[in-house]
């Protein structure tokens, strides 16, 4: 019997990211790889609580992960900005931020490669690591991101928030972008020639994989490109969700006869308490049952209407599937969640490519789009009962997610790194 390919995943450090990895590392398991995680430190439990095999990323220096709740709330002022803004208060503190933990990474991750000594190694990241592209065995890019981290002259820029009709906009916010990242590009191209790699065009901070590039974009939002991808090399997954196990939603106080609507932001979003008080206090007037994803941040809210429940963690897919609309704040994760089960998407975006799917939901009419702190009560409301009574709009991301699910995207995932390994 041949020896199991052994398949090394190395999701950025959040729970997007890992999340659909784990998906993946599912369906390679049931087809008889080995696969195993290289992991942040401060995600070290989340695989091996789904019976993956773990290698923490940890070194002398710390684990080369910054503390993003403490950078989030250290930016999160930046929120309140527009996406062109935000160029300069939040992407490019974050593109130093990353870089700095693709330097520190940089010799501990060649350690844990020449322990595990993968057969491929599959990365779900927004940035090159050297190690893994020196590492002499077939690598895997997953854009789990928005579609438009791939660059096209027919999609918008990525993190621009920008709709999918070209103009003057798309110039300005590319030509700001590429300004003001330079100084943190010219690190990191430094970096890359330290590593023996050539350096990346303007603006790039990870390369398409010569092996395999794997998106999560579906059809349904899916841009039509005026270079399409080559279909050797790039495999569009029509979403890739994991399975959790069967999850009882408990009873609340009142509205449990009436439909479910979710809402999570994420682990980092979470932290926005003020802005989610403000939301469940609206909640409270509404004919729906709701439930919230507050994070770490359960002991903030002592008093919880009684159609509300909230709680620090929820198995996301359980639930989305259970619900009549999904509040989120546009991760691509989230949004393929929503549109795997059918679920339309109230999107209030605060950064990175939430920008882009919050628009990319309105536009493609899979949902709505709201800003984030500048809403009045009854915007708020109103969006939540126009989605759940839009029957045609329903219909419609139904028949998609009968689709999506046919399409099976895990399934051409394991297949193509298997194939690429």
């Amino acid at each position: 019997m041949s020896k199991p390919k052994v398949i090394a995943l190395f999701p950025e450090a959040s729970y997007g990211a890992a999340l659909n990895c784990i998906g993946i590392a599912q369906e390679l398991r049931a087809r008889g790889a080995r696969p195993v995680f290289i992991c942040h430190e401060s995600f070290r439990g989340v695989f091996s609580e789904y019976g993956f095999g773990e290698y923490s990323l940890a070194s002398g220096k710390g684990d080369g992960q910054v503390s993003w709740t403490e950078f989030i709330d250290r930016h999160k002022d930046a929120f309140r900005q527009s996406p062109l803004d935000q160029i300069s208060s939040y992407v490019v503190p974050t593109w130093n931020a990353i870089v700095d933990t693709a330097i520190r990474a940089e010799d501990p991750l060649k350690r844990l490669i020449a322990q595990i000594r993968p057969d491929a190694i599959v990365l779900d990241n927004v940035v090159m690591f050297p190690a893994v592209a020196n590492a002499g065995v077939p690598w895997v890019r997953v854009v789990s991101c928005a579609e438009t981290e791939i660059p096209d002259a027919n999609v918008p820029p990525y993190l621009s928030g920008l709709g999918g009709r070209k103009g003057p906009d798309w110039a300005a916010f590319s030509a700001r972008y590429l300004r003001e990242i330079q100084p943190v590009h010219r690190r990191f191209n430094a970096f890359l020639a330290e590593c023996g790699m050539k350096p990346y065009s303007a603006g790039d901070f990870l390369e398409n994989s010569p092996h395999l590039n794997l998106l999560l974009s579906p059809e349904i939002v899916r841009y039509q490109r005026k270079m399409p991808l080559d279909p050797a090399r790039f495999a569009y997954l029509d979403g890739c969700v994991r399975k959790e196990a069967p999850y009882a939603l408990p009873a609340l106080a009142a509205h449990n006869d009436k439909p479910l609507v979710l809402t999570s932001f994420g682990s980092l979003g979470a932290m926005d308490v003020s802005m989610i008080k403000r939301m469940i206090a609206v909640f409270a007037a509404l004919p729906y049952r709701f439930i919230v994803n507050v994070g770490p941040w359960r002991d903030h809210y002592v008093q919880v209407p009684d159609n509300v429940l909230v709680e620090s963690w929820f198995p996301q897919p359980s639930l989305v599937e259970k619900s009549a609309v999904f509040i989120h704040h546009g991760g691509n994760n989230s949004f393929c969640e929503a549109l795997y089960y059918g679920v339309p998407s109230l999107v209030m975006p605060y950064c990175w490519d939430g920008h882009d799917n919050a628009t990319r939901a309105a536009e493609t009419g899979t949902g709505l789009a709201l800003n984030r702190y500048d809403w009045a009560d009854e915007q708020l409301a109103g969006a939540i009962g126009r989605l759940a009574a839009d029957t045609k709009m329903c219909q419609r991301l139904k028949d998609n997610a009968a689709r999506m699910r046919a399409a099976a995207g895990v399934s051409v995932a394991a297949s193509a790194i298997l194939d690429a390994a």
